[in-house]
């Protein structure tokens, strides 16, 4: 099989090393990993099962590399390539371009057991940060506005710099958590406000991410077991909880994307918040934070055992709050394990 990577992720999949100006050749029996002389010693020392060039001129380098292996046919995924980075190279060769749509995604839908054990860490460090996050919240967050406990997030999350974040955290308070991806605001964190927060980490490149819906107060902590003052956002907790536990106990190696969808918007959907209810159950998650399988209402893909995926239900009144509650979860054995 021919192709070639743009996409950081895709290549590190490929050869175990990757930076911000790279090209990933195989051709064949044999890969090339291109880049410019800025990463000569890490390409170098890292790069596993393909030969490391040092050029610049990493489209030219592929022009060449192509000329030479006169291959007819080069799978590419449109999505990695700007149109002048691949017309760069296609102008400039007689070789048929197929192009597929998350190629490295379909190949890395599927975890390895050493995948599985380094995103298992990558959760378990997760879950650490937000007890730390709602330590750190309890003792000094109230009086704080969305920037500054953001901020702070960033930083208990990464371990001040030991792990990358997975994205920018999301720290919503009341209304603007009614927002799935909501930014930060001058809103500032009160006692009994609903506080929503969403994040993760990264641990070998492979991320995590989870979210808590919880009651602020002097209790604050990012578990599931929540109770809050108004009835009516309790009502709607629990009701996200039922979903999201049901999903968890009922998925199953074998089942339709959409049918785990299901587990959480059927129960959403009978308690009267169908409406409110306005993103897909989950989404693979490993080396980015999006990838196969998509668990929405229209996925077809197949659960097989050693996807990752996410379980987040949520209910979002617009102008009132928003409740949603995240796991990452791996097919084993058949059934869903909590990471």
């Amino acid at each position: 099989m021919n192709y070639m990577l743009k996409d950081e992720n895709a290549i590190y999949y490929e050869c175990g090393y990757s930076c911000d100006n790279a090209l990933y050749l195989r051709l064949g029996k044999e890969a090339f990993f291109i880049t410019d002389s800025r990463y000569t010693l890490d390409a170098n020392e890292h790069v596993v099962d393909a030969i490391v060039i040092i050029n610049g001129d990493l489209y030219g380098e592929a022009v060449t590399l192509l000329k030479k292996a006169k291959v007819k046919k080069v799978i590419f995924d449109p999505k990695e390539w700007t149109v002048d980075g691949f017309e760069r190279v296609r102008s400039h060769v007689k070789v048929d371009f197929k192009p597929q749509v998350d190629f490295s995604h379909k190949k890395r839908i599927i975890k390895s057991d050493e995948e599985l054990k380094i995103i298992a860490k990558a959760a378990k460090l997760g879950a650490k940060a937000f007890k730390h996050l709602a330590k750190e919240f309890r003792k000094n967050g109230f009086g704080k506005d969305e920037y500054t406990l953001t901020h702070e997030a960033k930083g208990i999350l990464g371990d001040f710099g030991k792990y990358a974040l997975s994205f920018d955290p999301i720290v919503a308070i009341n209304k603007n958590a009614a927002k799935p991806h909501a930014l930060p605001t001058e809103t500032v964190l009160e006692k009994n406000d609903l506080l929503l927060v969403d994040a993760g980490l990264k641990y070998k490149r492979y991320c995590s991410d989870r979210t808590r819906t919880v009651q602020a107060d002097k209790y604050l902590m990012f578990d599931t077991n929540q109770s809050y003052k108004r009835k009516k956002i309790q009502k709607a907790y629990d009701t996200v909880l039922k979903a999201h536990d049901n999903a968890i106990a009922k998925a199953r190696s074998g089942m339709k994307a959409k049918k785990v969808d299901a587990l959480t918007r059927d129960i959403i959907e009978k308690a009267g918040y169908g409406k409110y209810y306005v993103h897909s159950t989950g989404h693979g998650v490993g080396l980015d934070i999006h990838e196969m399988p998509y668990i929405s209402s229209k996925s077809d893909t197949i659960i097989e055992d050693g996807m990752v995926y996410t379980i987040e239900p949520g209910i979002y009144i617009p102008n009132e709050f928003g409740i949603r509650i995240e796991d990452m979860v791996a097919m084993v054995d058949g059934k869903a394990k909590v990471l």
